[in-house]
């Protein structure tokens, strides 16, 4: 594989007409907000559903595992759709399956009915994201890591704002209710954006940034997948998203266990019950990392700000650990472990795109985040780990352990295998 540092070139050479590409942008953003709840909003339904029904928590976080699974796992044949015929159709189906979904959740009466309709919500929602990050690479050759941590951010702190809604709602009228309202929401939102998303023009495709070590043309996905750099990321993508998604499906029944769900916490003027604050605290910093790790990687290199972030993570996971049983800190300290998570979905993408050029950007970086849906596996073993050892410890310890060695990784051997590559062009 053949990797160059480009020289400068004309900003024309790299960018769309700004105010359009901007718009493309915050229209991704908008529709990654509208499916952040589909993840991130899943843990404040686990606890009513096993009240209701009996079920156990690892066997109510299968769902969790099929929804994470069908999400990534499909993304790259759904851009390999959108790279041939581009994101407006992605989108549309995508809204139109995230609605599907969340109605058949809240008539689920059933573990199979459950899985089923997590399924259907993983798959529209792969569209939804996949086509959306996809694009913003394509439009933004000049600033990869910016625009797929702004686009990444709608996901990742899409469900801050509607964490207290939906929790009012529940708390009302029934889970059931909450998984309609806002599903037939969300869906509506994401079909209405649909209708205005494009793609670059060819020589937005064709340009490459002028700053950061880059790909001279673009791979196909097979030529990827034949590139030790690409099981590198792989591999260090599973150990560091095993651990966000372990806090994301679990972070009620550790509250619960830790004994804070319910104790009110007050910080910056705001009272709030712990659970309920970390939830929306965590959603905020969980979007803020994406764009704002993406701008730092544009200007000091995507391992430097990999070693950073990862190294963090896992210091802040063992923390949690060790001092989650006191409301304040439980609050304090997963907001920090979202903060160093979330910029996985902006610097793995960013990474992919500089080095597999723009042209497959979307089935590239699609077939790089199935890695979320391999460590989504990890997932009800923790619970099943929890159960067996009789806490929470174990799980912190491997979670904060995969953490620390994606740090040393990105630093160690996937810096030197692309600057080898660089040297042999």
């Amino acid at each position: 594989m053949t990797i160059q540092a480009e020289t400068s070139a004309p900003a024309s050479s790299v960018a769309a007409p700004s105010s359009k590409r901007w718009l493309q942008l915050l229209l991704g953003v908008l529709c990654m907000t509208m499916i952040a709840n589909l993840q991130y909003g899943w843990t404040l339904f686990v606890n009513p559903m096993a009240t209701k029904f009996g079920w156990e928590l690892a066997a109510i976080q299968w769902a969790f595992t099929i929804f994470v699974l069908t999400e990534t796992w499909l993304i790259p044949f759904e851009g390999y759709l959108e790279d041939k015929f581009g994101p407006r159709p992605l989108v549309l189906f995508g809204g139109i399956m995230v609605g599907i979904s969340w109605a058949m959740n809240s008539y689920a009466d059933s573990l199979m009915m459950l899985y089923v309709a997590q399924a259907i919500g993983g798959i529209g929602a792969g569209a939804v994201y996949g086509t959306c990050v996809g694009n913003a690479l394509k439009w933004f050759p000049d600033r990869r890591g910016l625009a797929a941590g702004v686009t990444a951010a709608g996901f990742g702190m899409g469900s801050a704002l509607t964490i207290i809604p939906i929790s009012k709602v529940i708390a009302a009228d029934g889970y059931e209710a909450a998984f309609l309202y806002f599903g037939i929401l969300q869906s509506v939102v994401i079909v209405i954006a649909s209708f205005l998303l494009r793609s670059p023009p060819k020589e937005t495709l064709a340009a490459r940034p002028t700053t950061l070590v880059s790909a001279q043309r673009s791979f196909s996905p097979l030529e990827m997948l034949k590139s030790p750099i690409f099981w590198v990321m792989y591999a260090m993508f599973v150990m560091m998203a095993a651990g966000g998604l372990m806090a994301t499906a679990q972070l009620a029944p550790i509250a619960k266990d830790f004994k804070v769900a319910d104790v009110p916490v007050s910080l910056l003027g705001i009272t709030l019950p712990a659970l309920t604050f970390a939830l929306s605290l965590d959603r905020i910093l969980n979007g803020v990392t994406r764009p704002f790790f993406g701008w730092v990687s544009d200007k000091i290199g995507r391992e430097q700000t990999m070693f950073i972030a990862f190294g963090i993570e896992g210091i802040g996971i063992l923390a949690l650990g060790h001092y989650g049983h006191d409301p304040f800190m439980f609050v304090l300290l997963t907001g920090l472990v979202f903060f160093a998570w979330g910029e996985i979905y902006s610097l793995f993408p960013a990474t992919c795109g500089d080095t597999f050029g723009s042209k497959f950007a979307t089935t590239n970086a699609g077939l790089l985040y199935t890695a979320k849906g391999t460590a989504a596996l990890l997932v009800p073993f923790s619970s099943i780990l929890t159960k067996s050892t009789g806490s929470w410890h174990a799980v912190f310890y491997a979670a904060a352990g995969m953490n620390i060695l994606a740090a040393v990784l990105a630093l160690l051997v996937l810096k030197p295998m692309r600057e080898r590559a660089l040297r042999k062009q």
